[in-house]
């Protein structure tokens, strides 16, 4: 069996696909039905086209409940489990934040006024996401309300692409979305998959690694888009609660069963910060973290062995 990569632009990030084939050709065989099923998922849940179904949802807000597929209504229904154990930190109806408020660009200098700032996340409220299993709609209670799949989308097409690969033949893999990734079975020598977590310092480096098989792993970190103001570093990651910008984590790494889920905590333990995110985490059978602090600290939750 030899290792077949493929790396392509997809939900407008890089993704990566790796199968352990007995040849080239069944490896890109292979391959191709995970990132086809990657491309299906997109054209579901995007927000950058107007016939998803999240834009006729998002469309309707305020106005009528709308009949979704199956598949759309259960991760809504899913993310609004999340957004109850993480008391609102994770949102669908993030997509309603004023994106024109923040900008994070150098012209940024200050933050703006507490008011000003609660009035940008005024229609978040995962609470409003009215969701009847009988009729499989879906409702935004107000009209402006929007929700995204940014924090979970990801996650869950990786999760599909993997269980598309493995029917496909693929004993040992990995799909990784940009941050996100599912590792299953073994590398070729029969040894765990080796996976890094990102230096926030340094771009395509890594803080450290990690022996996985079988589980999922996703990294969020303000590394990406962030500004300093009176020489604190603020996060794009918004806290819906207060319309201010996160501070204080660099680096989120979740470690759990699903690509989906992982995806999902890492923005809301961001946002409660190294003490309380460890304790959240901590009290949660079978998810573990990995925190960076501003101050380059590491932090772990009770079950992890790193590899220096």
């Amino acid at each position: 069996m030899i290792p077949v990569k493929v790396q392509t632009r997809l939900m407008g990030n890089t993704f990566e696909f790796i199968a352990l084939a007995p040849n080239e050709e069944i490896g890109h065989e292979q391959i191709a039905v995970g990132v086809e099923e990657v491309k299906r998922i997109e054209k579901v849940f995007t927000t950058f086209s107007d016939s998803s179904v999240t834009n006729e949802v998002n469309r309707m807000a305020g106005v009528s409940p709308v009949e979704v597929p199956e598949e759309f209504f259960w991760l809504v229904f899913r993310a609004q489990k999340i957004s109850a154990l993480t008391q609102g930190l994770f949102d669908l109806s993030y997509g309603s934040l004023d994106k024109d408020f923040w900008n994070f660009n150098r012209a940024m200098t200050q933050l703006p006024h507490p008011d000003e700032a609660k009035k940008s996340v005024r229609l978040i409220d995962y609470r409003n996401i009215v969701l009847d299993a009988q009729t499989c709609t879906v409702f935004l209670k107000n009209k402006g309300m929007r929700i995204g799949f940014g924090g979970i989308g990801k996650g869950y097409a990786a999760d599909c692409a993997k269980r598309k690969m493995m029917l496909a033949g693929v004993e040992n893999g990995i799909v990784s979305a940009s941050g996100d990734l599912n590792a299953w079975g073994y590398q070729e020598d029969g040894s765990p998959w080796t996976v890094g977590i990102a230096n926030p310092n340094l771009k395509h480096t890594f803080f450290s690694t990690l022996n996985i098989t079988n589980k999922s792993i996703a990294t969020s970190g303000n590394y990406e888009k962030f500004v300093v103001i009176d020489n604190q570093l603020y996060s794009h990651t918004i806290n819906p609660r207060t319309g201010y910008p996160v501070k204080g984590v660099k680096s989120v790494t979740i470690i759990t069963t699903n690509a989906e889920l992982a995806d999902a905590m890492a923005t809301p333990v961001s946002i409660m910060g190294v003490k309380d995110g460890l304790n959240f985490i901590n009290q949660i059978k079978g998810i573990e973290c990995v925190l960076i602090d501003d101050a380059d600290k590491l932090y772990v939750s009770n079950n992890i062995k790193l590899i220096k």
